[in-house]
């Protein structure tokens, strides 16, 4: 399996959840909610530069029907804007369905929830959002361990 950090990103319309990989690629950690907008691919820049990402994963809302929807045409969109700002850094897009779902579970069970204060409708979600772009990197973390080859499709453009 291949190491050094990944980072994995979550875009939404509103807001963008971002998490980072350890070193070896193993576990993946929350690092922040971004707002969506002006900024925003800027922002992911300098957190790539800042964990020395190899790699930035992005979240694919596939449908069940291998359909591209709205939401999966947004979330190309978006990495191909992600690939030209953060080249030569690839980007993939990674299957993300029910990352949220799976996140918010997780996080309605576990204490560390309740501790952070994540009781008002923002910081929720906030929370939930960077709780999901774990998920996602975990599952991108762990298909490729399992598989040996890296996960989802490389966008465009990206080495």
């Amino acid at each position: 399996m291949r190491t050094g950090v990944r980072l994995a990103v979550d875009p939404g319309a509103a807001r963008i959840g971002v998490a980072r990989s350890d070193p070896d690629g193993i576990l993946a950690i929350p690092v922040e909610t971004i707002r969506r907008g002006p900024g925003d691919l800027d922002r992911i820049a300098a957190l790539v530069l800042e964990y020395e990402a190899r790699e930035v994963i992005v979240g694919y809302p596939a449908s069940l029907s291998g359909a591209e929807g709205r939401a999966a045409r947004a979330a190309r969109a978006f990495a191909k804007a992600l690939a030209r700002r953060l080249a030569p850094v690839p980007v993939r897009l990674v299957d993300e369905r029910l990352t949220t779902v799976t996140a918010e579970l997780h996080l309605r069970t576990g204490a560390s929830y309740r501790k952070r204060g994540a009781r008002g409708g923002r910081a929720r979600r906030s929370v939930i959002d960077q709780a999901a772009a774990t998920v996602l990197l975990q599952n991108a973390l762990d298909t490729e361990r399992r598989t040996k080859l890296p996960p989802g499709e490389l966008v465009e453009g990206t080495p």
